[in-house]
This record gives C-alpha cells, structure tokens and sequence, in this order.
C-alpha cells in the first residue's frame, strides 16, 4: 500500500500520519518547511510513539551532598522570601534590604540543610543516587488534518523530507 492509499483509508480519524521520521528535529525540519510553503500549520501535530521513561544517573548522594543540595535551596528561597519583605517594606525600614536578604539566606540554608539530611535519612539507603529524567521516543509522526492531508504529503515529497510512512 502506498502512502497515499494510507493516507485515503484513514480519512475517518480526523487527523491522518503524513510522515514519520526518527528524529524530533526532522519532524520540527518537516513542520517548518510546511509553514515556510504556506501550509496551515495550525491543522498539524506531531507526535511521539513509542515513549519511554529514560533516567540519567547523575551522581552518588550521600547524606552531606543532601545537606548541601537541601542549604542551597533553603539560601535561595530564604533570600526570595526575604527580598520580597524588605521590598515591600513588611519589615521594620532600619533593616537594609540587603542585611535582610542576608539573614533570610542564612537561616535558609541552615533550615534547608537539615531538611536535606532528614529527607535522605528518611529514605533508608533505598536511593542513594541522583539523577535526571527525561522522556525519549522512537519515532516522531506528522499528524494533519485528512482535508489537508494531500497538500501536506504533496509539499514533503516537493521538498525531499518525506519521511517513511
């Protein structure tokens, strides 16, 4: 069956796959070139199938590199906290903004840290690294709508991007 049958037995859908491609960046290349030829891109989707979960292990975490990741945090939105109470003017005005910013990502970091340590003991050695998470997909489908569907096939083909059906 050739792309074109295809594309004609699933006009029932709504929406109809007019290519596939194995990278994210050939469909996002596919898409472009149908806005650059004044294609309605608005009638058009892509996406992802066969997703998987992938996890990067980034590191070992150790109870002090909790603490640490905890402290910064904590220093981080302590001085935010902080900054928006000297900003707005909640505090007593003798307090510089910055002396106030000070003390809000000290006692952050130090409330950060120990809740760091806490969580991490908490969990028991049950999960003793760091990591990344990301969703990976094996193949990326240009969707559009079956009224168009023809026009879009015909544009790829024009442009030599398209695809395997």
């Amino acid at each position: 069956m050739t792309q074109t049958e295809w594309v004609a037995d699933s006009r029932a859908a709504g929406q109809v796959v007019v290519a596939t491609y194995d990278t994210y960046a050939e469909a996002e290349r596919a898409v472009d070139h149908l806005s650059d030829n004044g294609f309605p891109v608005e009638r058009t989707a892509i996406a992802g199938r066969g997703l998987s979960l992938v996890e990067q292990v980034t590191g070992r975490m150790t109870t002090w590199r909790a603490a640490a990741h905890g402290a910064v945090s904590g220093a981080l939105l302590g001085a935010l906290f902080a900054w928006l109470f000297g900003f707005f003017n909640w505090v007593t005005p003798l307090i510089s903004l910055l002396l106030l910013i000070l003390y809000g990502a000290g006692f952050g970091a130090v409330a950060g840290g120990l809740f760091g340590l806490a969580g991490h003991a908490l969990t028991g050695g049950r999960r003793d690294f760091s990591s990344v998470s990301a969703m990976q997909a094996d193949r990326y489908q240009i969707l559009v709508d079956a009224a168009a569907a023809d026009e879009a096939i015909r544009l790829l083909d024009e442009g030599g991007i398209a695809g395997r059906a």
